[in-house]
């Protein structure tokens, strides 16, 4: 699986939602499926997500800006949430 395709097709034909405040609601309403966090989210959100039983968490290895590029924005995204991976096979990620 590439991540950077499985992304994308997420973005296109699923339902994310992108940002920490935006993340953080996802995850306390119960609909995230899965957390991406980037490298360089602040500390203390990473200790909330982390914290979360019953949540798949991804780490990216890269900077919030370069995980904004692979979403296809032009802004930073430092932590994101799919609620629904559409056509994407993005969920596999929290099997590995």
């Amino acid at each position: 699986m590439d991540f950077n395709t499985s992304l994308r097709r997420a973005m296109k034909t699923g339902t994310v939602t992108l940002g920490r405040n935006s993340t953080e609601a996802s995850i306390q309403e119960s609909t995230a499926r899965l957390v991406i966090i980037a490298q360089n989210c602040p500390e203390d959100f990473k200790k909330f997500v982390e914290a979360q039983e019953n949540l798949a968490v991804y780490p990216y290895k890269g900077s919030g800006r370069q995980l904004g590029r692979e979403c296809g924005k032009d802004f930073i995204v430092s932590a994101l949430a799919v609620i629904e991976p559409g056509e994407s096979d993005i969920l596999t990620l929290q099997r590995a």
